[in-house]
């Protein structure tokens, strides 16, 4: 029996009204229900929101300087993962830099040799897609390869109600897609850094 995977789900948004925590919640009761071990960072939800706008990075504090408590635990958190989820609006056709900011606290190295996955929406009919393509080469360069689909979600407002409950199967069936995928990946990874490490 395989040991269950862990899995760092990010929300990126933050504009008022957003539609990104019902998709987060859908997400999430998805990963739970196939036995993964969720840690959630939400960009507009402590301790993420304590930094609007990155000041100092993880990797800028010096020897014998105190990192926040925060950080240390988040990137912890980080490290531990079998795999990443991000669920990402779309901010003037680009990823929101709530997303950006989260993720640009911590080195990229932590992040590398395991997988990720991309859930993008909108209230329109393109469902994000333009900032989950470029979502593809930010997490390529991060080190964590995003799995071949995308699990897009046009009209989200009517797909999900606001407790994160899908209003159609299909959400369900897309959702099991990706997750599929990312499942495989990071297994495969998980089994080979434990085999012989990662490069240096």
């Amino acid at each position: 029996m395989a040991k269950p995977l862990k899995v760092v789900l990010f929300l990126g948004t933050c504009r008022e009204g957003r539609l990104g925590l019902r998709v987060a919640n859908f997400m999430i009761n998805e990963l739970k229900k196939t036995g993964h071990e969720v840690e959630f960072f939400d960009a507009a939800s402590k301790p993420f929101n304590q930094f609007p706008i990155l000041e100092k990075a993880m990797f800028f504090y010096k020897e014998g300087e105190k990192v926040p408590e925060w950080m240390a635990e988040a990137k912890q958190k980080v490290v531990d993962a079998d795999a990443y989820l991000m669920v990402s609006g779309e901010y003037n056709h680009s990823i929101p830099p709530g997303l950006t900011n989260m993720i640009d606290h911590f080195p990229t190295s932590i992040f590398g040799y395991k997988p990720s996955g991309i859930v993008c929406y909108s209230p329109g009919i393109y469902g994000g897609m333009r900032a989950a393509i470029q979502l593809r080469a930010f997490l390529g360069e991060m080190g964590c390869l995003p799995v071949s689909n995308i699990f897009g979600i046009p009209k989200v407002h009517q797909a999900i109600d606001g407790d994160g409950k899908p209003l159609d199967s299909h959400m369900e069936s897309g959702a099991k897609k990706l997750i599929d995928q990312l499942d495989w990946h990071a297994h495969a990874m998980r089994n080979h850094r434990e085999k012989v490490g990662t490069p240096k």
